[in-house]
């Protein structure tokens, strides 16, 4: 069987930084009701040295700044549709401005990750959590949708009830057979085929490497002549890019929460499925030692006992108050979203809980969340499709059955709780579209310093490959954070922020290797 783990990875490899996935899903159409405020009268010219023709009507564009909240402003950047073949189409990237409390040292772009995760919704909802307030009195803070995403020209595939069965559906086939197989691998070319028909010609243009162009195209607009960058997550890969395109321009970059390039996708997703498992091994320490814990005994026994729960559910679905099933993909959905903080630990214990006496909506809420499904069962952005869309271009298929066979015993022998519902048929096998990306080390020689954070139990994005990037990377700077959660910067540890902030604000490089406890 084509049982590749991606089928579940992809959605999970880097979804928006930590613990505020959920805050934004749920915040995502606040911005639309901040009052509006007039724009500032000036902006800086467009950077246009060394600009071939062709390109020079998208780099010498001038921004056409609206006010969009408090110290917000709001505006559209037209870009190729073809990097390769400027002429071919346009695009639009929707992009937010928080203007710097101070003097300004520039701009700051930031990415939160994904891919399909909204930039611009990420700065405009949760300043305070994508950059730290040193960072937000000295810079003009930019969010973008990158193209495909959100308010940008998007990737359109499904209404909402036909994703409410794309993504919560239950096969009708038993798991692990033929039958199964052929279910899911008709559901994804269907899925596939609707984005195909209703993204208007741009998904094979739905790539990092574009992504990584837009954002040059972005700095130069804003009037930089260096790019500042904070990638969170996926953000890493696309910052990665970036510096790989345009090393001169990549001055101040930090990657934080970082994807190792050079990973193919059957490894992406094993070291996934151990870091998941990790990151829940963690949970049911602290969760057996507690108050409140479903639980009793050992961590093993709490193991054996939240395998028997999902195994259970997997047979025999629960039905929540809106009428919706859950099944054992969605309550493992919504147990991997409370595991990427250690902050909704509690809660995770409250939802096993109530799941434990019949009751699922606790975790239909973490999977919603995880989803960006609205209580009225809207959904608030197109996450799940630009989602397919990136990752289904930059990762190509492969389908050799002994690397299938190894990822599988890997990811049983290593997370046994969550192996029997990993692997699944790879929707990208079914995208209409080859897949244009190559896996490789990224070095970006002659670039500035790159620093790299990395978190020791982080579950989606795993130390490790934060480690191999800094290696890769020519000038790269490990930074580590020792604790549990995805990402580091911005969440309470003094010596990352600090060594972040001071890298900003004033060009000041770590020491390589640096631990932060």
């Amino acid at each position: 069987m084509n049982d590749r783990t991606t089928s579940r990875l992809r959605r999970i490899a880097a979804v928006v930084a930590g613990g505020v996935a959920a805050a934004l899903v749920l915040s995502g159409c606040l911005y639309s009701m901040i009052p509006a405020e007039p724009s500032p009268a000036a902006s800086k010219a467009p950077d246009t040295s060394g600009v071939a023709d062709d390109l020079l009507p998208f780099y010498g564009q001038a921004i056409d700044w609206t006010g969009c909240g408090p110290s917000f402003d709001c505006a559209d950047v037209k870009a190729p549709l073809d990097w390769e073949n400027p002429g071919a189409g346009e695009i639009e990237l929707a992009i937010a401005r928080h203007r710097a409390d101070g003097t300004a040292k520039g701009s700051l772009l930031v990415n939160p990750g994904g891919p399909g995760a909204s930039g611009k919704g990420f700065v405009r909802d949760s300043l305070d959590y994508a950059v730290g307030p040193d960072l937000i009195e000295s810079f003009d803070v930019i969010g973008f949708d990158p193209r495909g995403v959100g308010e940008s020209t998007a990737v359109k595939c499904y209404d909402a009830d036909e994703m409410d069965e794309y993504l919560y559906g239950i096969p009708k086939s038993e798991r692990n057979t033929p039958a199964w197989e052929a279910e899911l691998n008709v559901r994804n070319k269907r899925f596939g085929a609707a984005c195909d028909e209703n993204s208007d010609g741009i998904l094979p243009f739905i790539t990092t490497v574009n992504s990584a162009r837009d954002m040059d195209l972005l700095r130069a607009v804003l009037g930089d002549t260096e790019l500042n960058y904070l990638g969170y997550s996926y953000g890493t890969f696309l910052g990665a890019t970036y510096a790989k395109l345009y090393p001169e321009r990549a001055t101040h970059l930090v990657l934080d929460g970082a994807i190792d390039p050079s990973v193919p996708g059957f490894d992406v997703g094993t070291t996934q499925a151990l870091g998941f498992e990790s990151a829940l091994t963690a949970y049911l320490e602290n969760c057996v030692s507690s108050r409140g814990c479903p639980f009793n005994g050992t961590v093993d026994e709490a193991r054996a006992d939240l395998s028997a729960l999902l195994a259970t559910v997997d047979r025999n679905p629960l039905e929540g108050g809106d009428g919706r099933l859950m099944g054992a993909d969605t309550m493992l959905t919504g147990i991997i979203q409370a595991l990427y903080s250690q902050d909704y630990w509690d809660y995770l214990s409250q939802a096993l809980t109530a799941a434990l006496q019949g009751d699922p909506t606790p975790l239909f809420f973490l999977a919603d969340s995880y989803n960006g499904r609205e209580e009225d069962g809207t959904y608030t952005d197109n996450q799940t499709e630009a989602f397919s869309a990136y990752n289904c271009m930059d990762y190509p298929v492969d389908t050799d059955p002994a690397d299938e066979k190894a990822a599988r015993e890997k990811v049983e022998k290593g997370a046994p709780t969550l192996a029997p519902y990993w692997n699944a048929p790879d929707p990208c096998l079914q995208w209409p579209h080859p897949a244009t990306g190559t896996r490789e080390k990224i070095t970006a020689p002659g670039s500035g310093p790159i620093l790299v954070v990395g978190t020791t139990n982080d579950p989606a994005t795993p130390y490790e490959w934060s480690e191999s990037l800094a290696d890769q990377l020519e000038n790269g700077v490990l930074i580590t954070r020792v604790g549990e959660g995805h990402t580091g910067y911005n969440k309470g540890n003094t010596c990352v922020d600090n060594a972040v902030d001071a890298f900003f604000l004033d060009s000041s490089v770590p020491q390589d290797g640096l631990r932060c406890e």
